[in-house]
């Protein structure tokens, strides 16, 4: 590995041993890069040299817009704010939390131009999800939108100091960029495989992971699914539903828009209901979302009482779950576009499968993205005839490196990335998903531990016993349906238990229905059958 210029050296002395590694491949020249490199100075401040300063680069819904030099200048203030009164030395992790918004990516812009990582959380996640982060991270910093900086509050992280901004007083950010020094901000001389970002995923023991990526890395997802699939260029306007927490909407809102001299129109709520009209006020053409907000928008386009303007539209990109043949097809007799399938795993950063234009085969997730490898292998890792099922296998540029988590291995296997998927490719090379294959629970494009959702609610003294498993659902792909046993004379109140793991969770993992049994399934050596609870329709119960 090339010289660190960490200071903090904590990120690169928790990467999973060489060994443990999958191969990477880059044998393509636009993934050759320089051995010292600052994804930040990168995006930012090549692409301004090199489009001009004065071309939008983030708008808001309020239709505020950001040039790409009015962005230097607040990422470069709170970059001289975060190393010089804050402390942030080169290597420190630093929290970044708060709703979509052009504040919170010039935040995270400033935190890589300073050189240090960045763990980007939801804004709705819950006291006890922030604390593990913050242990596992080792978080130092935070910046956290003033409205969401209550449940990182009661986290109570030893020694977290923490930063708000779109407040008021002498401490919060905005006061403290107004008083920085107006020069500007060169990028940290940090390597290439430095560590840039801590992205967090659960797995199915709900115990988040921490997938670590270099400075490379982020550059690699627009150099591959951004430059040969996604096609973007200058005057594109880039909108979508997810946050920046998920790499899917850190790629599709601030990497690949900032790699190609675009801008991005960064909204705060973000449904499929105010989707639809921001896409016409201004002019989106690249849209990132789920299948699960294609499908609502199809219905919101059918209700609308005066024709919804999508015309300005060419590029609709879906990933976060399997996007069906006929969700595709409704779509594409609308609107006259064809979605963009993909599949991407917060281990491998973003999209590494899909197909655009006329390679599109609706039904399939597509070919492996220029730059990456894919293939479908059996349990011990040797490939698997074409049309039979086995699990996805990938390698490319980027790779999973866990932080410090035992789970390496599992994801790891000969040299490749198990993504956990169950996967067909059929003889002309297309991968075409057929299901999870474990139990992760895949929710309207969110990923959801069934047993982080158990701990959750064995937490509330009524509950004796619980299971928690996916359902099929025709709009959702999946929904959250927990088995509950409760303690002798309690009350069986599902919207009480409902109410209770929203206080608890991230709301999207709140079960959709709760059902109460006289006892769970199990073997006669007392394992739990889960597949007796899964089916296509309820079970009973509340």
């Amino acid at each position: 590995m090339e010289r660190s210029g960490h200071v903090d050296t904590f990120a690169r002395d928790h990467l999973p041993p060489r060994e443990q590694w999958p191969a990477l491949v880059r044998d393509r020249p636009e993934l050759h890069c320089p051995d010292r490199l600052n994804c930040g100075g990168e995006l930012l401040d090549r692409t301004a040299s090199r489009f001009g300063a004065d071309r939008p680069a983030f708008r808001a819904g309020d239709g505020t817009v950001w040039t790409y030099g009015g962005l230097q200048e607040r990422v470069d203030r709170i970059a001289h704010v975060l190393t010089g009164e804050l402390g942030v030395v080169p290597g420190n992790r630093v929290l970044l939390r708060g709703a979509t918004s052009p504040w919170l990516a010039a935040c995270w812009l400033a935190v890589m131009k300073a050189g240090a990582v960045a763990v980007t959380v939801l804004a709705q996640q819950r006291t006890q999800e922030l604390a593990t982060i913050c242990e596992i991270a080792q978080v130092s910093h935070a910046l956290c939108d003033v409205r969401a900086v209550d449940d990182l509050t009661k986290a109570g992280v030893p020694g977290l100091r923490v930063t708000t901004y779109g407040g008021e007083g002498p401490d919060d950010l905005f006061a403290r960029t107004a008083a920085a020094p107006q020069s500007a901000y060169e990028a940290v001389d940090t390597a290439a495989d430095d560590v840039a970002l801590i992205a967090f995923t659960s797995g199915t023991t709900g115990r988040p992971k921490g997938c670590m990526h270099f400075h490379r890395d982020v550059l690699a997802i627009a150099d591959t699914f951004g430059r040969h699939v996604l096609k973007a260029g200058p005057d594109d306007v880039f909108a979508g539903s997810p946050p920046l927490g998920f790499t899917f909407g850190l790629g599709g809102l601030v990497v690949f828009p900032l790699r190609v001299g675009a801008s991005s129109l960064l909204l705060e709520q973000a449904g499929p209901r105010q989707l639809l009209p921001a896409i016409a006020e201004h002019g989106v053409s690249v849209l990132f979302t789920a299948p699960t907000a294609y499908r609502a928008m199809l219905d919101a386009l059918q209700e609308a009482a005066s024709p919804q303007d999508v015309s300005s539209l060419r590029r609709c990109v879906s990933a976060g779950e399997n996007l069906p043949a006929a969700t595709w097809q409704a779509w594409h007799e609308r609107t006259g576009l064809r979605i963009i399938n993909g599949i991407g795993a917060t281990e491998l950063l973003h999209i590494f499968i899909s197909a655009a234009d006329d390679a599109i085969r609706p039904g399939t997730t597509g070919l492996p993205v220029p730059g990456w490898h894919a293939r479908v292998v059996d349990g011990s890792g040797a490939p698997v005839p074409d049309g039979e099922p086995g699990l996805l296998a990938v390698r490319g540029p980027i790779g999973c490196r866990y932080l410090a988590d035992p789970r390496q291995r599992e994801y790891v296997r000969h040299g490749w990335n198990i993504t956990g998927d169950t996967y067909v490719r059929d003889a002309d090379g297309y991968f075409r998903y057929v299901a999870r294959a474990d139990d992760m629970i895949i929710s309207a494009g969110y990923n959801i531990a069934g047993p982080e959702v158990e701990e959750a609610l064995l937490r509330h003294p009524d509950v004796v016993e619980t299971a928690v498993v996916g359902r099929p659902d025709e709009r959702r792909g999946q929904v959250v349906v927990a088995y509950v046993v409760l303690r002798a004379g309690a009350v069986a109140d599902a919207e009480q238990l409902r109410e209770f793991v929203k206080e608890e969770l991230v709301p999207y993992k709140c079960p959709r229905e709760v059902v109460f049994l006289d006892a769970l399934p199990r073997t006669a050596t007392g394992k739990l059958q889960r597949f007796r609870l899964r089916g296509p329709g309820p079970a009973g119960g509340a």
